[in-house]
């Protein structure tokens, strides 16, 4: 739990312009298998349902060979035939080809997936809220920080900066205040591990892999979201926006976040 009630606030230069108070939420208890279970339910609401038609592998002139000219009740597989379904109408190598029943080469899917099959996990509200003050307080933990990001030995946390930041409508601009607050290294190693997917995720619109960088929390929608958004790794969200995945991503807590004035202050306004 972090012992500070009072947070420094930086002007677009990195030097010193003020105090502001922290909210309750920046204290609340660090719990990991909560965060956990709130991302993965996150995840799971974006699944997409798969599954088979109903009557796949069935559509097929495939019978049994039986002798027709007896009545039912006599009728009787024909001699060297196992008693499979097979195709009617093939010859060569393909005589004799089994089809339907799912114990056979060629046969259909024993247990295919169903669409109707549920993938979404649930959590309580309560939980749910717990688990996101609980990241929010982790982001102020500067042993998980540092664990997953690199940034100068001098900032201290939280990183809170003034209201102007959101006003900043270019990336050049944008850059440059972070090198002034000695977190644009990150941005930078975000980068540098960005690399190509192995497999067929290539071909699947996520050819690449890519790092989580800074994470940037904004009283609301603003300037500073189309001046940020092409930053390697970078997320900008507005306060009423926040979830867990954000300050936790793969579950993993302790996210370097950049906050602006406004966004600390409608974080205190939250119950």
């Amino acid at each position: 739990m972090h012992s500070k009630k009072e947070g420094n606030v930086l002007t677009l230069s990195g030097k010193s312009s003020g105090k502001i108070k922290l909210p309750g939420i920046f204290f609340t208890e660090y719990d990991p298998e909560l965060i956990k279970r709130a991302v993965l339910a996150i995840e799971s609401a974006g699944f997409q349902p798969q599954g088979v038609k109903p009557k796949a592998g069935m559509n097929t002139s495939a019978e049994t060979r039986m002798n027709r000219d007896l009545p039912q009740m006599q009728r009787t597989i024909n001699v060297g035939h196992a008693r499979l379904p097979r195709k009617k109408n093939r010859r060569g190598l393909l005589a004799g080809v089994v089809a339907r029943v799912p114990q056979a080469v060629g046969g259909r899917a024993a247990h295919p997936p169903k669409k109707e099959k549920k993938l979404e996990e649930k959590i309580n509200k309560k939980e749910k809220r717990k688990a996101l003050h609980s990241a929010i307080a982790s982001s102020l933990n500067e042993t998980l920080v540092r664990d997953r990001h690199s940034f100068g030995e001098k900032v201290v946390l939280p990183l809170i900066v003034e209201d102007k930041f959101e006003k900043i409508t270019k990336t050049k601009n944008v850059v440059k205040t972070l090198k002034d607050l000695n977190v644009y290294r990150d941005v930078e190693t975000a980068k540098q591990k960005r690399r190509i997917r192995a497999g067929k995720g290539k071909m699947r619109g996520r050819k690449y892999k890519k790092k989580k960088s800074l994470l940037i929390v904004t009283s609301e929608n603003c300037d500073v979201y189309k001046a940020a958004r092409n930053l390697e790794g970078t997320d900008v969200c507005a306060v009423k926006n926040l979830n867990t995945k954000l300050f936790a991503p793969g579950t993993k807590a302790g996210r370097l976040t950049l906050w602006t004035s406004g966004a600390v202050k409608k974080l205190g306004e939250i119950k």
